[in-house]
């Protein structure tokens, strides 16, 4: 078989382990009375986004609620990790090393281990049952993710570009709309996105720092798991997960647009 042969049949084996849980939640969410061993929904209804998108139910705020805090997450992780980054990835110094240990250590934490202790504090600073305290706490499981992608990716950032614009009389602000942004976009996009769909998906620290008064859809989809409703659960699942999906195809494209190779130093 030809090597072009080869790797349309790589890819497509690919794309269908990667669309199958796609395609399982789409006929499930559609389908009721669906019964093994039936290889096909023999009946079809919307029961399941009808109910879920009745005005007594909590999905639209859930949705609401995921994006504030995932957004939000994503613009605080990135004003702290790039200067982090920066320093760490440009400048050698003294402890380097721990510091880099220290980033990381979160996530080789067991979740609830950190996550039960932040929860006791939060309570004694009044930051838990509110969107900003679920947010802070979702920054350390992503922070260390932000902070090493932009270490990578200053360790291969060529300084002696912004001296050039400054030399040329270019300011501060100049020199990063114009220089440092640019040629650091595509990492700061890995960053972002990194970000967003850690925040996005995390559950435990929500549902202990949000003490029930912050319901993002995680915490809704934990809930509708232990009603047995496979459609209702389908479809909620579909409605978390192309969000994030749409947003990694945005941003693929993203990369596309921005992939001009890095000057090294």
């Amino acid at each position: 078989m030809p090597n072009a042969a080869w790797r349309w049949l790589v890819i497509g084996a690919v794309s269908l382990l990667l669309a199958a849980p796609f395609v399982a939640f789409a006929l499930n969410a559609f389908a009721i009375r669906w019964f093994f061993p039936q290889v096909w929904p023999q009946v079809w209804s919307l029961t399941a986004w009808e109910r879920l998108f009745r005005p007594s139910t909590d999905v639209w705020a859930a949705l609401g609620n995921s994006l504030q805090i995932a957004v939000g997450v994503t613009f605080l992780s990135l004003i702290i990790g790039f200067p982090a980054g920066r320093v760490l990835g440009l400048y050698p110094f003294g402890g380097k090393r721990l510091v880099e240990v220290l980033i990381v250590l979160p996530t080789l934490i067991p979740p609830i281990a950190f996550s039960l202790g932040m929860s006791v504090q939060f309570i004694r600073w009044g930051l838990s049952g509110n969107l900003f305290g679920v947010m802070l706490a979702h920054l350390v499981p992503v922070l260390p993710y932000v902070v090493l992608t932009l270490i990578g990716v200053f360790a291969n950032y060529n300084t002696d570009y912004e001296a050039a614009a400054r030399s040329l009389g270019a300011n501060g602000w100049a020199v990063w709309v114009y220089i440092t942004l640019p040629l650091l976009w595509p990492g700061v996009m890995t960053a972002a996105l990194f970000a967003f769909l850690i925040s996005w998906s995390q559950y435990l620290l929500t549902f202990l720092i949000g003490q029930g008064q912050v319901i993002t859809l995680p915490v809704l989809l934990f809930s509708a798991m232990t009603g047995n409703n496979l459609a209702t659960i389908a479809a909620l699942a579909l409605i978390f997960v192309l969000p994030a999906a749409l947003i990694v195809a945005l941003t693929a494209r993203g990369f596309q647009a921005a992939a001009a190779p890095l000057p090294m130093r």
